[in-house]
C-alpha cells in the first residue's frame, strides 16, 4: 500500500517523476484508502479513543480551546459530536500513529518516496468550513473522501518556504486576505469524493465546504520532500564523532577576536571532516535515514 492508494497510476508517476511545482486534480475513484477512512474515522469520534492531544475543532478562525471537547482531561466524545452537529470543522491529526492500516501506508509511502509523511483528517459540515487561508511546508496530497470540499488558490507568496522557515503564521501580514479576497483565487477547485489533489507546499489556499449540501471528509497526506539542505545537515551531524568537535569553547573565548578565530578553526576543521567522508558509504546511511526517519526532516 502506497502512493497507489491516494493517486491514479499517472498521479503516482508524476509525483515520483517531477514533483509537480502546480496543483494537479485526478481521478482516484475508490481505493483502500476509503475504505480504511469509512471503518475508522466516525468510530474515533464517537468512541474517545483518539488522544485529545491530536484534535482540532475550528469554524473559520482559530481552534477551540481544548477544554471545549475534554471532560476531566479527556477526549469527550459526545461534545465533539455536538459541536461538530453545530457546524465546527473537527480534525483528527497523525492518524498513522493510532490506527495501524494508516501507519501501514505511510509507512509505504516512506518506502516508495524515501520521504517522512504523516496524514490528517478534517471533518467538515455542508456550507461550513474550518481552516481559513494559509499555506503549508511541505506537498499535500488530499484524497476526497466524501461530500465537495472547494479550494481556493493563490500562487506562493514565498519561495519555497520549510521548516519554520516562512510559515504563514510567522510571516503573516494583515493586508494578505483584503489582498487574495481583492484579486480572487488563482485557480479554484471543487474536489469531490473519488478525486485527489496534489497542492505543492507554499500555494496558499482557503479550502471550505460553504457551498456543498454534504458534509465533506478528506484526508491530507503531508510528504515531507527532502531537500539540499537535508543532506549537509546529515553530515554534519556526524562530526560529533570527533573529539575536537566536542571539546569546550570557554566563556571567554566567546568574546570578541578570539571568537572570530575559534570560528574559523572551526569552519577549517569541518572543512576537513567533510572531504575525509566516503561518499558513496554516506550515501548509502543517508539513504537508510531518509526510510526509517520519522522527524520534519525536510
Amino acid at each position: 500500500m502506497s502512493l497507489g492508494l491516494l493517486l491514479p497510476p499517472d498521479g503516482a508517476a508524476d509525483l515520483l517523476a517531477d514533483w509537480p511545482d502546480a496543483p494537479r486534480v485526478y481521478e482516484r475513484g475508490t481505493t483502500e484508502i476509503d475504505h480504511i477512512a469509512d471503518c475508522h474515522l466516525d468510530e474515533w469520534i464517537d468512541t474517545g479513543c483518539v488522544p485529545a492531544s491530536e484534535v482540532a475543532v475550528l469554524r473559520a478562525g482559530p481552534a477551540l480551546n481544548p477544554g471545549a471537547f475534554k471532560t476531566n482531561g479527556r477526549l469527550d466524545p459526545a461534545k465533539l459530536r455536538r459541536l461538530h452537529t453545530a457546524g465546527h470543522t473537527i480534525r483528527l491529526g497523525n492518524l498513522q500513529r493510532v490506527i495501524p492500516a494508516f501507519t501501514r501506508v505511510c509507512q509505504a509511502i516512506q518506502k516508495e518516496t524515501r520521504y517522512s509523511n504523516y496524514v490528517h483528517a478534517f471533518l467538515t459540515p455542508a456550507g461550513e468550513q474550518g481552516l481559513l487561508h494559509h499555506w503549508d511546508q511541505q506537498m499535500a496530497v488530499i484524497v476526497q473522501v466524501a461530500g465537495v470540499k472547494t479550494w481556493q488558490l493563490w500562487k506562493p507568496v514565498y519561495d519555497a518556504p520549510m521548516r519554520e522557515y516562512q510559515e504563514s503564521w510567522r510571516v503573516w501580514q494583515d493586508h494578505f486576505i483584503p489582498m487574495w479576497e481583492s484579486t480572487g483565487p488563482d485557480l479554484t477547485i471543487d474536489l469531490a469524493a473519488g478525486q485527489t489533489l496534489v497542492l505543492p507546499r507554499g500555494w496558499v489556499h482557503n479550502p471550505h465546504a460553504r457551498d456543498s449540501t454534504a458534509d465533506s471528509i478528506h484526508l491530507t497526506f503531508a510528504i515531507r520532500e527532502r531537500t539540499p539542505f537535508w543532506a549537509p545537515e546529515q553530515l554534519v551531524a556526524r562530526a560529533i564523532e570527533r573529539p575536537e568537535f566536542r571539546r569546550i569553547i570557554l566563556p571567554r573565548e566567546l568574546e570578541g577576536p578570539i571568537f572570530t578565530d575559534r570560528l574559523g578553526e572551526t569552519r577549517k576543521a569541518l572543512i576537513g571532516f567533510l572531504n575525509s567522508l566516503d561518499l558513496a558509504e554516506m550515501a548509502g546511511l543517508l539513504r537508510e535515514t531518509a526510510v526509517t526517519d520519522l522527524e520534519y526532516t525536510t
